[in-house]
């Protein structure tokens, strides 16, 4: 009896293995969810089209860390032209700002310093998590509620430099005003 048992799990345990669901990895974790690559303008544009199904999403990490009582921090992921090449880091004009919320368990969440701003450009991260929207479990907010973090960029500090044209256009007009008024002071006392 023994050795039958012993036979029927060296011939089904080979079979259950190959079954392994395909999300399985070699770390021995396996992801429930397939995950789809999509933009912030994506999820913006049909946010009720990912209900079900994980996301990866990539972008930079802005305004503010809000560290919260229940073990998250949450926090905005542009994904727009400007976390690729800021303003002023030399990139252009293209469009308007493009976030979503993020959710991030204090678990994943990496230390970041400071988020970007309009003088650093922030963590350029890929956050994996479910796409909640209209949660009605937190008051209908819509937001990435986050499984994985990936640093792509660290946080870039940017420097903007003095334009001298203006600056000297605007010297040599105040110095002209302040002659003129003189002058006209002169003439007229």
């Amino acid at each position: 009896m023994r050795r039958r048992l012993l036979l029927v799990v060296a011939i089904l345990a080979p079979a259950f293995l190959g079954a392994a669901p395909s999300g399985a990895s070699d770390s021995g974790t396996a992801s429930p969810f397939h995950f789809d690559e999509v933009t912030v303008a994506d999820l913006l544009a049909d946010p009720e089209a990912y209900p079900t199904m994980g996301v990866v999403v990539r972008g930079e990490l802005v305004g503010d860390f809000g560290r919260r009582d229940d073990g998250t921090v949450w926090t905005q992921l542009n994904g727009d032209a400007y976390a690729e090449a800021p303003l002023l880091a030399g990139g252009s004009l293209a469009g308007a700002n493009l976030g979503i919320g993020a959710r991030i368990p204090v678990e994943l969440w990496p230390g970041f310093d400071e988020p970007g701003g309009y003088r650093v450009r922030g963590p350029v991260v890929e956050l994996r998590g479910m796409w909640r929207y209209h949660d009605p479990d937190r008051g209908g907010e819509s937001y990435l509620d986050v499984t994985g973090l990936e640093l792509i960029e660290p946080l870039l500090p940017l420097a903007e430099g003095v334009d001298w044209v203006p600056l000297g256009l605007g010297a040599g007009f105040l110095a002209l005003a302040l002659a003129v008024g003189l002058r006209t002071r002169q003439r007229g006392g």
